[in-house]
């Protein structure tokens, strides 16, 4: 019987080339056929064919026994590659090649992995439509002309494909979590810190994270072992011992008819299965909330942009860089912290030492009194729309601000610092939708055993 290599999830693939059922190299050409298969949808920013080939061999010759051995990984272009240009989708930065591989690139290669390819991505990570005006819209497999997500848009774009099983993106308020409701897949924002941020093309050090894609929750387990170096076992959770809160207000308010049917049937499925199904209220957060994601954002990329460039591109400027930025949307952010509107050190500090505590209080507050394992809702409230919609989408009839609307969901818990889980809920047509959950600060593991029990009781 062959293999069917386009299914195939990390795990699968790892296995089948340990045991002979297909070589490094035969899988890698395959994959270099599929991503020839796919250049329409413009998810590859960078790939060399027999730079994976030979690699897939090597890598694979070198680690025999080792979690990714021959695995090639698609990698957001904003993380540091020595053998692929990493640009962070801008014009500056398209011919510039890191000197040392980042941290989490590092890992992958000691798991006996590699970076196969880099995706393309929204301009500076600066966005959620993936549609960049230096490097091309990326497109939505299960629709082209529709956006994947951002900024992540080309990982979870060439995951869903079936090009690369598993990659990497990063998540400062969704950018892993979106792309993956999005285009059918799973994300994962690990606990801030958890992973080794060196070596990526920053906008927040206080809410950057990188984050793994995959089609399975074994291979985002996977994934999270090699890149914390956490190998504590993935325990098998039963649904009938779970208790889930389900945060109405705000998460469930105004949502695309196609995202409430499909989520509210995940959660009556849940529910049969025995999950302990809790109402619970955020309520007091999302002035503190409010106080603390643009401010930090908008004070941080000012410093840690330049900061980066210092160290991993100095011959290019920051000046330089920002006359280079050609998308509209990420011209306007970054065009609004140049003069005296800049974000003031005052409302930073604030959000540092007055609203994060307080959010973070809050947040273990609602988990305490409820007994909860974690929360769930919406991972966005509309499914993917039309590429070119950068400024405004419709939403039940009216016109609401794209960046926003896509990040309301998966916001709080980038500021709070939760590790967050988005699985695609199954539907019978239409778009892809998005279910997430979200756990309390350090409870990766447990999330991910939850998520394993959830994607077990959907499949069903």
């Amino acid at each position: 019987m062959s293999l069917d290599l386009e299914c195939l999830d990390a795990v699968a693939t790892v296995a089948a080339i340990r045991d002979g059922s297909v070589s490094a190299a035969e899988y890698a050409e395959a994959l270099a056929d599929r991503a020839a298969k796919h250049s329409d949808l413009n998810a590859v920013q960078s790939f060399d064919e027999e730079h994976v080939v030979r690699t897939a061999t090597k890598a694979f010759e070198t680690h025999p026994g080792a979690a990714l051995a021959g695995l090639p990984v698609v990698a957001k272009d904003n993380i540091n590659t020595t053998n692929y240009p990493t640009s962070g989708g801008t014009k500056a930065l398209l011919d510039h090649t890191p000197a040392t591989d980042a941290g989490v690139v590092q890992r992958i290669n000691q798991a006996g992995g590699f970076i196969g390819a880099k995706a393309a991505m929204h301009e500076l990570a600066f966005g959620i439509t993936s549609n960049n005006a230096v490097t091309g819209a990326v497109r939505n497999p299960n629709n082209p002309a529709m956006i994947p997500g951002g900024s992540s848009g080309g990982t979870a774009a060439a995951i869903a494909a079936g090009i690369f099983p598993a990659g990497l993106g990063t998540d400062t308020g969704g950018s892993c979590r979106i792309p993956a409701a999005l285009c059918g897949v799973i994300g994962f924002r690990p606990t801030t810190g958890r992973y080794d941020g060196g070596g990526v093309v920053p906008i927040s050090h206080t809410r950057d994270t990188v984050g793994p894609l995959a089609r399975s929750v074994r291979d985002i387990a996977l994934f999270d072992s090699v890149l914390s170096g956490d190998n504590a076992d993935i325990a098998s959770v039963e649904l009938t011992n779970v208790t889930l809160g389900v945060p109405r207000q705000m998460f469930f308010d105004n949502l695309d008819p196609a995202v409430a049917e499909a989520v509210e049937a995940q959660l009556s499925l849940l529910s049969s299965a025995g999950a302990k199904l809790v109402d619970v209220n955020f309520e007091p957060i999302w002035p503190h909330n409010e106080a603390f994601s643009f401010p930090v954002v908008f004070y941080e990329v000012m410093r840690d942009l330049p900061a980066y460039l210092a160290k991993h591109a100095p011959d290019v400027s920051f000046e330089t860089l920002v006359a280079g930025i050609e998308s509209p949307d990420v011209a306007g952010a970054i065009g609004s912290q140049l003069g005296d509107e800049a974000m003031p050190e005052a409302a930073y500090r604030a959000a540092l030492d007055v609203h994060r505590p307080a959010m973070r209080q809050i947040y273990g507050q609602v988990f305490e009194a409820n007994g909860l394992d974690a929360i769930v809702f919406p991972t966005t409230p509309l499914p993917a729309r039309p590429i070119g919609q950068d400024e405004t989408v419709t939403l039940n009839g009216d016109q609401v601000p794209t960046f926003p609307t896509y990040i309301r969901n998966t916001d709080l818990g980038s500021n709070v610092g939760t590790p967050g889980i988005s699985l695609p809920c199954p539907v019978s047509s239409g778009l892809p939708v998005g279910i997430e959950f979200d756990a309390l600060p350090g409870k990766d593991r447990s999330l991910l055993a939850l998520a394993r029990a959830v994607e077990k009781a959907m499949a069903q």
